[in-house]
């Protein structure tokens, strides 16, 4: 089985996450030595989820984290352009739909919120990823993002991505069913733009008040943000 390239050609990737859907979520658990379940708390708690409010999980995997969006009483979709990844969460008790995050099959605001969970840096093109959740989203809607990031302090930086990094593929050749997929993800990793950034790629695709809070040192950065409202005649007078 054969890894993608980090030019990202949508079918090489989705061809990857098709073929280690089935031990995904427990190599994932694995090579971050369980801190992904802290990393989805915070998301959950970032999102705030509530109840009667739409919420689209994109690059959603199996579904893992759009199961706990759900409980705060959300109506939540997991969208996902590997078929296999949706297909190993078919178990779980929530819509899924086969979509690209460049092309969504959604209509203009259909959603209170959309969320991606370590999935946007496998986005071929980023920029029509970011428009197309602006576009999906309602005025005054959030977007709220947890993905790799660059450790903020240089020491910490130069461990994470000289060893800890290394670790994680030396990791996957014991635990996951392809290697050299998880070989891809960590190139991906240190491929991937710092928080400052993604957080202006937020903002030239129409996104406002964007902030960023660091995770563990800055491995991973939840990035928030919000659609602004349509301003009324009266408001715009004034």
């Amino acid at each position: 089985m054969s890894r993608a390239n980090l030019d990202k050609e949508p079918h090489e990737v989705a061809k990857m996450f098709d073929g280690v859907a089935r031990g995904y979520d427990r190599a994932n658990s694995v090579m971050t030595f369980g801190f992904d379940r802290r990393w989805r708390n915070m998301t959950a708690r970032a999102l705030d989820a509530r109840t009667g409010e739409r919420v689209l999980d994109l690059a959603a995997g199996t579904g893992v984290s759009t199961v706990e969006y759900a409980r705060a009483g959300a109506w939540c979709v997991a969208a996902d352009f590997s078929l296999g990844m949706l297909r190993n969460g078919a178990h779980r008790d929530v819509p899924m739909v086969g979509a690209d995050a460049t092309r969504l099959p959604f209509a203009d605001a259909s959603f209170d919120a959309v969320t991606v969970s370590f999935g946007l840096r496998n986005v071929h093109d980023v920029p029509a990823a970011l428009r197309e959740a602006y576009r999906v989203v309602r005025p005054g809607g959030r977007l709220v993002i947890c993905e790799c990031s660059t450790p903020v302090f240089r020491p910490i930086r130069a461990l994470y991505q000289k060893v800890l990094l290394r670790l994680l593929m030396a990791l996957a050749k014991r635990v996951a069913s392809n290697p050299e997929a998880y070989t891809y993800l960590a190139e991906s990793i240190l491929s991937w733009p710092d928080q400052r950034t993604l957080g202006s790629m937020m903002a030239g695709a129409g996104w406002r008040d964007v902030a960023w809070l660091n995770l563990t040192f800055g491995v991973v950065a939840l990035h928030h943000a919000v659609r602004p409202r349509a301003v009324s005649l009266a408001e715009a007078d004034s």
